[in-house]
């Protein structure tokens, strides 16, 4: 398994002993991103994976069947007192053991166990430490296949993004009536039609609803648009499969001819500071500086807030893109904010970038994604929105 390879050559470097994965009930999608595939379970399991050697699952007595394609030698427990006895001496002789744990819940999105089995693990004579920078290594970087799903993926976003565009402004110019769930709708068939993931449906707000930054419209519950209308778009997609990467984009309309004043400024700002934190990773690129999530974060969140408007940034200025179940990865996120992600932006990784003003009357999103190239440094992969649609 490339992953564990990879888990291993860095724990090898970085006085870890072992990677210890626990899963309850499916409650750590680590260890099925590591096995590469995903089962139902009814019973604790963990997949021991030392830094030299063989890795090794201990599964209840009742579920060796859930573990049977695992490719990985396999020890079985019945009672919780076997269990325990087991598991001391599948780490005995390990002083440093890393777990999907995070020192005062600093990074929650890789803080997968709880803490009764972290007690049960330290009483093993282990120190447990955190496996956010190794689980990044190891699972968050992109193949080469990937990235070529994220480039069709993120065309095909661009696409059903410009028809949404579209079917508003025809509805407009013919005087018939729709609304955001409406766009939803569209956009959701679209997808369908083309075969993609979306996860779950996308945001469609106008005017004030755009100003919720994960606003959702209902069938039941959904704005009209009409003329002199602002509407924010957010759609993201992915070629069916785990180890494919979503394209994820944010866009925003008027649906008039001139833009007011107010919102070409707020717009202005927000494009501002996407487009400085792109010039940032580029110079510490070209200078050979390794950067972290939290400063392409405090990046953009100056710009904002010396332009009036940091208490209207109600979110983190990106979120990472990779392989697993959701579009939301488990690489490092561009926050200083919601998290104080220290963990550094690698090379073969991805991510967003989208800074957001959320006034009480309308918001502004503008987001883009980015793929870390190991050989060319950071590469922009979908278009750059640069000024408003205009939908009259």
């Amino acid at each position: 398994m490339i992953a564990i390879d990879k888990a291993q050559a860095y724990m090898q470097t970085a006085s870890i002993d072992a990677w210890l994965v626990y899963d309850f009930r499916g409650s750590n999608p680590v260890m099925w991103d590591l096995l590469g595939y995903e089962k139902k379970t009814t019973r604790r399991a963990f997949l021991f994976i030392p830094a030299w050697g063989e890795p090794r699952i201990l599964a209840s007595v009742i579920e060796p069947h859930v573990f049977a394609q695992s490719g990985c030698a396999m020890e079985t427990y019945a009672s919780r007192q076997n269990l325990s006895e087991k598991l001391a001496a599948h780490l005995a002789g390990c002083r440093r053991v890393a777990m999907e744990y995070s020192p005062g819940a600093a990074l929650p999105i890789l803080s997968w166990v709880d803490g009764g089995t972290l007690e049960m693990v330290r009483a093993c004579g282990v120190k447990v430490v955190s496996s956010a920078d190794l689980f990044q290594l190891a699972l968050a970087t992109w193949s080469a296949a990937a990235l070529e799903s994220h480039y069709s993926a993120a065309a095909a976003v661009v696409q059903v993004k410009d028809g949404a565009f579209k079917f508003i402004r025809d509805h407009l110019a013919r005087g018939t009536s729709t609304n955001e769930y409406a766009v939803q709708d569209y956009i959701v068939e679209e997808f369908e039609r083309r075969s993609l993931d979306m996860d779950h449906r996308p945001i469609v707000g106008v005017n004030r609803n755009s100003g919720n930054p994960h606003y959702e419209p209902l069938k039941d519950h959904s704005a009209a648009i009409g003329k002199g209308d602002w509407v924010l778009i957010d759609l993201w997609a992915r070629c069916p499969g785990r180890e494919h990467i979503f394209g994820d984009i944010t866009w925003v309309g008027f649906a008039g001819s001139e833009v007011p004043q107010e919102h070409r400024a707020v717009f202005d700002v927000v494009k501002e500071a996407r487009d400085r934190v792109v010039e940032a990773l580029q110079t510490a690129w070209e200078k050979g500086e390794q950067i972290a999530g939290w400063q392409m974060d405090q990046v953009a969140r100056q710009v904002i807030t010396a332009a009036g408007y940091g208490d209207y940034f109600l979110h983190r200025t990106g979120h990472s893109l990779g392989p697993g179940s959701s579009v939301h990865g488990l690489g490092a996120n561009l926050d200083d904010f919601e998290t104080h992600d220290t963990r550094a932006l690698l090379p073969a990784t991805g991510f967003t970038i989208e800074p957001g003003i959320y006034l009480p009357h309308f918001g502004v999103r503008l987001e883009i994604n980015v793929y870390m190239d190991p050989e060319t440094g950071p590469t922009v992969t979908t278009p750059c929105q640069n000024d408003v649609v205009c939908l009259v």
